[in-house]
């Protein structure tokens, strides 16, 4: 390609009559589109090194521009395939305006996009123009997959409304218990031996008394306790957060650092009851969904909510190692010459998904559960690792009987996921002599 391949024209200068002279009738077109916040651009790919310069098409008000000359380069055309990458929501625009128009929109990965930059041109560097030119290019060669906007049923609507709002409850919720334990280890520490920052009790004892001195002085502070843990808390227990906070040796509070750990007690406390009224709604309006109602025994329901709205149903992955592979827990490696890289999960796709995940392997390592023995055997084996490696091993595991259990209906048995050589032979054999 020359060096003025990648320069740009506003779209609304653009002549079709004059780029439409040459062309055949009936020809097939690609049209690639980088998407970006304020512009986008678009590159036409008639054939292989058959490209017209970028357009600049300012995002959303000429996106009906844009769609009126897709429309006039369609007529009379056997195909016409609008291709773009997954830009968050900043594409949907012009997807429902494709959509509206009867314009077939596909979707490209942005990893084959960046994969395919350096093959494309001879030289590794990115820029909006040149990603045009590829996503057309990509589509054209058929590495690309329809991606109509489809209209979600209102079921589905309402559980990803109250997903969002929990998993944001869940950051904020995460954001001020942190604020919180830097303020009590420097005028509380003793105190975080006896509750986490996330507990209900704790909350309300700072919300009432903001720091040892108000509790301290409380001649009610055993009542006040009694009824903040709901009875939970033994006299014992109670009795020594109350001598602790009258000879802590934290830094003493002032009237405003009293007042910024009521605040922030105030603000967690209610990021917690939020996620409370969210899982409750999400009970209630996940039980006609069946992939949820098959995850749910494994991993909860809210968890289970999470996962439908972020990945979809199971049993549309043709095997389990993608569905793995959708939540970026699959294993990659970086290695060249000399250097062997170790293998590390791919955290593609949403964080929150690995975060519930991360929650429910938790709970499945407590006391007296069947995959505890071999967590504390992969921490033992993993010496002088942290814990989290172990903790991935069980997600990876416990991803992929998510898959069989909504995709294959099997059911969830925790016994199952590091069942021990010989359990897994009988295991295996058991199936085959189910297929026949």
């Amino acid at each position: 390609m020359n060096s003025k391949a990648y320069s740009a024209q506003l779209v609304n200068r653009i002549q079709l009559t004059s780029l439409l002279k040459d062309r055949q009738q009936g020809q097939d077109l690609w049209v690639g589109v980088d998407v970006g916040k304020e512009q986008m651009h678009v590159v036409l790919n008639w054939a292989a090194d058959d490209f017209e310069r970028p357009w600049i098409v300012n995002n959303p008000a000429q996106v009906r521009l844009l769609v009126d000359h897709l429309k006039q380069l369609a007529v009379g055309r056997r195909r016409l395939i609008v291709a773009m990458e997954p830009s968050g929501t900043y594409g949907d625009v012009l997807r429902q305006a494709c959509g509206d128009a009867q314009i077939v929109v596909h979707r490209v990965s942005p990893k084959a996009t960046h994969d395919y930059a350096e093959v494309f041109d001879g030289v590794p560097s990115q820029h909006d123009g040149k990603d045009a030119a590829v996503v057309a290019e990509l589509a054209r060669l058929g590495k690309s997959t329809p991606w109509p906007l489809h209209s979600v049923p209102e079921s589905h609507q309402q559980i990803e409304y109250w997903v969002d709002r929990m998993d944001a409850q869940r950051r904020l919720l995460q954001m001020w218990c942190g604020r919180i334990e830097g303020r009590m280890a420097r005028h509380w520490p003793e105190m975080l031996r006896h509750l986490k920052t996330t507990s209900p009790t704790m909350l309300k004892l700072l919300i009432e008394h903001a720091g040892p001195a108000t509790l301290a002085a409380d001649p009610q502070a055993v009542s006040k306790l009694q009824r903040f843990s709901r009875n939970h808390l033994s006299q014992q227990k109670i009795e020594q957060i109350i001598d602790e906070a009258k000879q802590t040796v934290g830094v003493r509070q002032t009237a405003v650092d009293q007042q910024r750990l009521r605040d922030y007690a105030t603000e967690a406390l209610a990021a917690k009851q939020q996620i409370k009224q969210a899982q409750k709604r999400l009970l209630s309006l996940s039980r006609p969904i069946q992939p949820i109602r098959a995850l749910t025994p494994a991993v909860g329901n809210a968890t289970a909510c999470l996962l439908f709205t972020c990945l979809g149903d199971p049993a549309d992955y043709p095997c389990g190692a993608a569905y793995v592979k959708a939540m970026g827990l699959n294993l990659i490696e970086r290695s060249s010459g000399l250097y062997q890289g170790k293998l590390k999960i791919s955290k593609r796709g949403s964080s929150a998904v690995r975060y519930w995940m991360y929650l429910a392997a938790l709970r499945l390592i407590k006391k007296n559960s069947p995959v505890r023995p071999w967590y504390l055997k992969k921490k033992h084996r993993d010496s002088g690792q942290a814990a989290g490696r172990a903790l991935v091993g069980i997600m990876r595991r416990l991803a992929l009987a998510l898959w069989h259990v909504a995709a294959q209906g099997e059911a969830f048995d925790a016994r199952r996921l590091f069942p021990g050589k010989r359990q897994a032979r009988r295991h295996v054999a058991a199936m085959r002599s189910k297929g026949g």
